[in-house]
């Protein structure tokens, strides 16, 4: 993938952390001029100082009207990896409605509102586009503890698709990456939970966990020219756990 997004520019969401950041690096390493976003300046310190020169650092919250709109006043964007997201595990019958609000406001709503910005970007420079929506294997099955972080995914999914054939006559593909469990800040506590993470392994064919690196290479297929024909699709990346 080396400088196959020459003169590409890239927004990733949530690129402080975990999938994002390393998301941010390989757009950058792959040539292209990202912007890489998150809520904690803190954060892309980091991603700034990125050997490549080419990342640029937005502080800012997806879910917020100024945010959104300054993505849709981007000049020149080609690629968006729609990133941000959360989950609060818990079960059915406990999850309150303050969490129930929180992550559907961030996994669904600001997921919908940022894809929209960017292609509102994208169509005014008359594409192409590549959009890469952050979904997840719990977007195609249904897991313990986590109705709501599935319902959300199945939502990204659905709104992917339709992206994906309302966008497609106007050279913009939508797509998803769909991961099995990567350890990350998020997953982490989780993973640490023996009992959790004995489940986690025994659902995963291949028997081990998503590297941060199979995910960020996911995502530059999906970014690049390789994948010139394929859009409304979801890419899982999940060791077979959604094959069984």
């Amino acid at each position: 993938m080396s400088e196959s997004l020459s003169g590409q520019l890239a927004l990733v969401t949530g690129a402080g952390r975990g999938l994002g950041r390393a998301c941010a690096e390989g757009l950058a390493d792959a040539g292209a001029r990202v912007i890489a976003t998150a809520r904690t300046a803190s954060d892309l310190e980091a991603l700034a100082a990125h050997d490549s020169g080419r990342i640029e650092t937005w502080t800012g919250d997806v879910t917020e009207d100024a945010f959104v709109e300054r993505v849709a006043a981007i000049e020149g964007l080609s690629i968006l990896v729609n990133n941000a997201g959360a989950n609060r595990p818990q079960s059915f019958v406990e999850v309150d409605a303050e969490s129930l609000d929180f992550v559907l406001n961030l996994n669904v709503r600001a997921a919908f509102r940022v894809a929209q910005a960017a292609a509102q970007a994208m169509l005014r420079t008359g594409g192409p586009g590549a959009i890469i929506n952050m979904s997840s294997q719990m977007g195609h099955v249904g897991s313990p503890k986590r109705s709501v972080y599935c319902m959300t995914k199945h939502a990204v999914e659905g709104l992917t698709k339709a992206m994906a054939v309302e966008l497609a006559p106007h050279g913009i593909r939508v797509n998803t990456v769909a991961p099995t469990f990567v350890e990350t800040p998020l997953t982490k506590p989780m993973l640490d939970n023996p009992t959790f993470r004995d489940f986690v392994f025994g659902m995963i064919p291949m028997g081990k966990l998503a590297s941060l690196e199979d995910i960020a290479a996911a995502v530059m297929y999906l970014a690049s020219p390789a994948s010139s024909m394929v859009t409304g699709h979801s890419l899982r990346v999940d060791g077979g756990w959604t094959a069984q």
